[in-house]
């Protein structure tokens, strides 16, 4: 006997809906407009029925293809290594950044002297599933870029500081963790989400809209 839709976990029943969404507006069944307004629909909706009632009349399941290309868009980029070097960023009345695809060494070590650094690991490699990132600012600003799909824990200490911690550490178990830790004195840390989940799905969805009508073109 099946489990009823009320009983079932939430956001498992927005996931499959949302997936069936994607693959529907990929193949042209339905508008932009109207996937966008669904979309927000889906992300907002606390009720299993309402869910259900927003892909109803889509008729297209998801296949082992798409189940490919959401894993590669949703899952960190991650290989294991024994390798433990060390990222030292130092900005001295400067400006110093690590950004695009990089890969992820265990420490990473800032020094940042009325300067600014910025740190993003949107689309970073990881090769450890615990990362530590030291903090040693003063009069400076550090920026910090994390994706969704991460584990972040701030263990910083600020003094005249303002220290803002926007990451949703919402991560399984098995995902990469990121440790900041260290002082930031008469400066300011802020740890975010550079792309949301509603634009990454956005970004997903014409992505595979792109791919399907190059297969038909040719």
């Amino acid at each position: 006997m099946s489990v009823k839709l009320e009983d079932r976990p939430i956001e498992q029943v927005r996931e499959e809906c949302i997936d069936k969404l994607i693959i529907n507006y990929s193949h042209g069944v339905i508008s932009s407009d109207a996937f966008e307004r669904r979309l927000d629909q889906l992300m907002t909706s606390e009720v299993h029925s309402e869910m259900l009632a927003l892909v109803v009349d889509l008729e297209m399941d998801i296949d082992q293809k798409y189940e490919t290309s959401k894993e590669k868009q949703f899952t960190p980029n991650y290989a294991e290594t024994t390798d433990d070097e060390v990222l030292t960023l130092n900005s001295i009345l400067g400006s110093a950044e690590r950004s695009g695809q990089w890969r992820v060494p265990k420490r990473i070590k800032i020094l940042n002297v009325i300067g600014s650094v910025t740190l993003d690991f949107t689309d970073a490699i990881f090769h450890h599933q615990n990362v530590t990132v030291e903090i040693f600012s003063v009069l400076a600003s550090d920026e910090i870029y994390v994706p969704e799909n991460v584990n972040v824990v701030c263990q910083t200490y600020g003094v005249i500081s303002s220290i803002e911690n926007k990451s949703p550490s919402l991560a399984n178990r098995q995902a990469p963790t990121i440790t900041i830790v260290g002082k930031s004195i008469i400066g300011s840390l802020e740890i975010k989400v550079k792309r949301t989940i509603k634009e990454k799905f956005l970004a997903f969805a014409e992505q595979m809209k792109e791919t399907f009508s190059t297969n038909r073109a040719n």
